[in-house]
């Protein structure tokens, strides 16, 4: 079994990597915004949008390798097998980014045709990239996953950089520099992963054979993943279709904003499902509660860094010192998307609960779409629109919660409604009281619940510190 030390290893490499990506991120989401204007920014932002649900079209065949295969490492692979599923995987894409292109072409003009094309290239890159970095992940390959991360998203963060010093403020040249770090991330992995793209494969017949078994497995964990990047990537399709490009653009920036809290919880969650897949089933409802007892105190703790960081963005930003009002209301989002993304699915996937996953998804995800369209469409209001966006992530992650405790025989019904009633705080001091006020406010709820779970912390944190000193 893998050790402690050797969990923690992976975990720190991986963060390593989101640091850079972070770093990105942060360049990406600040400088940008700063010197483009406003409506090359929300062109750019529509890209973004659309870019990323191309990951859809591998029809679950991903999905399913990773669920069929995270138990193995490298060299223990049926590489002839695995080969021939990424033959099919970058003939399929080719041929739908060139429908994409055609149709494109054929029925839209100007930015729309542009956008397309850009969105069309993307339907292969991204598929590749997601190819390549799940074959690290499921071979516990950390350290190549990392070098993969920091190398595709530097050549994109440096791109974007040399764009802004000369100061061009056309969004189709960011979408170059986006797919650039796809582009490098292909190549590098070709050192990394030798074996897994070219030479012997099966027979054709066998070939498609495994690819539907592949995709049996996986299609229901994809429409489970993808569902529930609906919840927020719904909410900003309203926007963009109902409002302005302006409002648009300064939504978006909100929503990128609370990306940037989501990097670490990536990191870790890219390590953990492996781990989970190796580790017998009798400990996982004991790290289950560990881990959260950890996470939840932490989130509601990074959320705190909305108060300061206003200060900076309407220095540094003051055009979208609008976006604030937003982001006070869509920040508590990452307790429970975090919460979903390290925790409940990757309990689920270890459990082989994927229908559980997509049941749960879709639910949240009809339940999204009824109230964005009631908001814009009926209500016509944007604010109401963002809160349902935070109800909607707050269901899926009980409900998802709900069918991890039937699993592990626990039950959280009590963290829930302490959860909720500090995301609700959390919106209410930010939205009627002054900044400070709403900061000071916040710090004392704050401090009502670290002394409410300290026990349940202390216990988590004292094996820990354990471990580090009998280390030295």
């Amino acid at each position: 079994m893998t050790s402690t030390r050797t969990i923690t290893s992976k975990i720190l490499t991986s963060i390593f990597a989101q640091i850079v990506s972070l770093i990105v991120s942060f360049i990406v989401s600040f400088l940008v915004p700063k010197f483009i204007d406003e409506y090359q920014y929300a062109y750019w932002q529509s890209y973004i949008l659309y870019v990323g649900y191309v990951g859809v079209l591998h029809f679950g065949l991903l999905d399913g390798i990773v669920l069929r295969y995270s138990q193995y490492d490298f060299d223990q692979l049926d590489k002839t097998r695995i080969r021939s599923q990424f033959k099919i995987l970058l003939g399929s894409t080719g041929v739908m980014a060139f429908i994409a292109i055609l149709v494109g072409s054929l029925l839209t003009g100007g930015i729309s045709r542009t956008a397309i094309l850009f969105v069309a290239i993307g339907i292969v890159t991204k598929n590749l990239v997601t190819y390549n970095s799940y074959t690290f992940q499921i071979t516990n390959r950390i350290s190549k996953y990392a070098i993969l991360t920091i190398a595709q998203r530097m050549s994109y963060g440096l791109i974007a950089v040399l764009l802004l010093l000369l100061r061009v403020n056309r969004f189709e040249f960011y979408c170059i520099a986006e797919l650039s770090g796809d582009v490098v991330g292909i190549v590098l992995s070709r050192f990394f992963n030798k074996g897994m793209y070219f030479g012997r494969s099966l027979p054709l017949r066998e070939a498609f054979r495994e690819w539907k078994v592949n995709v049996s497995s996986g299609i229901i964990l994809m429409f489970a993943n993808w569902s529930a990047m609906l919840l927020n990537g719904f909410a900003k399709m309203i926007v963009h279709w109902h409002w302005d490009e302006l409002t648009f653009g300064k939504v978006s920036f909100s929503f990128s904003l609370s990306n940037l809290f989501l990097t670490f919880i990536t990191a870790v969650s890219v390590v953990l499902f492996p781990q989970l897949k190796r580790t017998e089933r009798d400990r996982l409802p004991e790290i289950y509660k560990s881990i959260r007892d950890v996470i939840s105190p932490l989130l509601f703790v990074v959320i705190l860094a909305y108060y300061p960081g206003c200060l900076f963005i309407e220095r540094f930003l003051p055009k979208y010192s609008q976006s604030l009002n937003y982001l006070g209301l869509l920040l508590p989002v990452i307790i429970f998307t975090s919460k979903v993304s390290l925790l409940t699915n990757n309990y689920l996937k270890a459990y082989r609960k994927e229908k559980d996953m997509l049941r749960v998804n879709i639910i949240s995800a009809v339940f999204a779409a009824v109230s964005f369209a009631i908001s814009a469409y009926i209500f016509d209001n944007l604010t109401s629109l963002l809160v349902c966006a935070v109800i909607s992530n707050i269901l899926k992650s009980i409900l998802s919660e709900r069918a991890v405790e039937k699993e592990i025989g626990m039950r959280f019904t009590k963290d829930h409604l302490i959860e909720m009633a500090m995301t609700g705080a959390f919106i209410l001091y930010t939205n009627f009281l002054p900044r400070w006020g709403a900061c000071a406010a916040y710090t004392l709820t704050l401090v009502a619940y670290f002394l409410h779970y300290r026990k349940a912390i202390i216990a988590v944190i004292q094996p820990v510190l354990h471990r580090i000193r009998s280390s030295k």
